[in-house]
């Protein structure tokens, strides 16, 4: 009862094993994978690409845990140059400058959105058509959902007014990518006595406290129960190594399909060879569209945000996110509503679909962190129990 078992190796798993590890608990982590990181790791070189369009928030506290620890640096902040290569496409026309829509949203973001109310109906009546069109669009990349609309207006406005209207220059971008992040979390784990065994996947629940740090579909059948479950997008995702042009742009938005195109390396050029750029796009699926049928259009927006490309692509991989891309809030629901952190029986779970607060991966840091704080106080309290317990004899 005195060693914490941690499963899965992910952002949330190893935030969990630092924390109780930082308290002076005997912790085990068991990754199924023979790597850790989960969704946070990147591709190897010489193109290292995200699983996915990650970036942190620093004005998120999960951000800055991670950054009282080392664990972020060094990273880098958007300059004039991606300023000046930055485009949003809407009603057809790729433009240098803040749709008008979106202006109207962002002047109105100090409005307080329902949770039981849709944010389409909410925001046609508060914000007009045109402007609740736009944020829809402009959030593809945030909920990885073809039709934000259909979600809480609670939920949608939360997120449009962190990620669209953060404090300047918010984003931060780690040099080396996410890996390097999971890397050095990985190594702070191990210096502080936590036991890390890969390869090592859970089928059923060990002794003693354990948090459960893995997808809801894992957790499910680890724990044998239906109830965690939770709707989460669905999106195609496409990387490209590509020869640099100076026609490039850094950021495309594309308000019209909700895609959405980034050229990493402009901030942090370790991503790919010299000479080359690292690009990530990402798609949110319709319903009942192929990946194929989604790969097409997102390849139009890789027509607009990099003239050329097809005769300069030196790397390509592409994906499909299903499932895996954190929790959406339907009408009349909430994070609080989300599978719970405490399980019962010394089982807790952490993850970016249960209920903690944050925007997408935050959610993960934030529960695990609640997690451990949970699993400490048992420990702490069966320690106290076996002090009382008077002796056998």
């Amino acid at each position: 009862m005195d060693e914490i078992t941690v499963i899965g190796g992910g952002l949330a798993g190893l935030t969990a094993a630092i924390a109780c590890a930082e308290e002076g608990a005997r912790v085990v982590l068991l990754e199924g994978h023979r790597a850790l990181g989960g969704r946070a790791r990147s591709s190897a070189e010489p193109y290292v690409a995200n699983d996915g369009t990650h970036v942190f928030y620093s004005d998120g506290e999960p951000f800055r845990w991670l950054a009282r620890r080392g664990l972020v640096q060094p990273y880098r902040r958007l300059g004039l140059r991606e300023g000046r290569r930055a485009r949003v496409r809407h009603d057809g026309k790729v433009k240098a400058w803040v749709p008008r829509p979106l202006l109207v949203a962002i002047a109105k973001r100090g409005l307080t959105a329902p949770v039981a109310e849709d944010f389409r109906s909410w925001g046609v009546r508060r914000l007009g058509v045109d402007a609740t069109d736009a944020v829809a669009g402009a959030l593809g990349v945030v909920t990885y959902d073809a039709d934000p609309g259909r979600l809480s207006a609670g939920f949608v406005w939360e997120r449009f007014r962190r990620a669209l209207a953060p404090k300047f220059p918010s984003p931060r971008y780690v040099v080396g990518g996410w890996g390097r992040v999971i890397d050095r979390m990985a190594a702070h784990a191990r210096e502080l006595g936590v036991r890390i065994e890969t390869g090592s996947r859970a089928d059923a629940l060990p002794a003693g406290p354990t948090i459960v740090a893995t997808s809801l579909d894992a957790a499910r059948v680890l724990l044998a129960d239906d109830s965690l479950r939770w709707e989460s997008g669905r999106a195609v995702l496409l990387d490209l190594g590509v020869r640099r042009d100076e026609r490039d742009l850094f950021l495309l938005s594309d308000l019209d399909e909700g895609g959405f195109l980034e050229r990493y390396s402009s901030p942090d050029p370790t991503l790919a060879p010299d000479g080359e750029s690292l690009v990530q796009l990402q798609l949110p699926m319709r319903p009942s569209e192929s990946k194929a049928d989604a790969l097409v259009r997102l390849e139009r927006i890789a027509d607009l945000g990099l003239p050329g490309w097809r005769d300069r692509v030196t790397w390509r991989r592409d994906a499909l996110a299903n499932g895996r891309t954190g929790a959406l809030d339907l009408p009349g629901t909430s994070w609080r509503d989300r599978p719970a952190i405490e399980r019962g029986d010394g089982v807790w779970l952490a993850g970016d679909s249960v209920a903690a607060p944050g925007l997408l991966s935050e959610v993960a840091m934030h529960s695990a962190l609640i997690a451990a704080g949970h699993a400490l106080a048992a420990v702490t309290r069966s320690a106290t129990s076996s002090r009382r317990s008077p002796a056998a004899g």
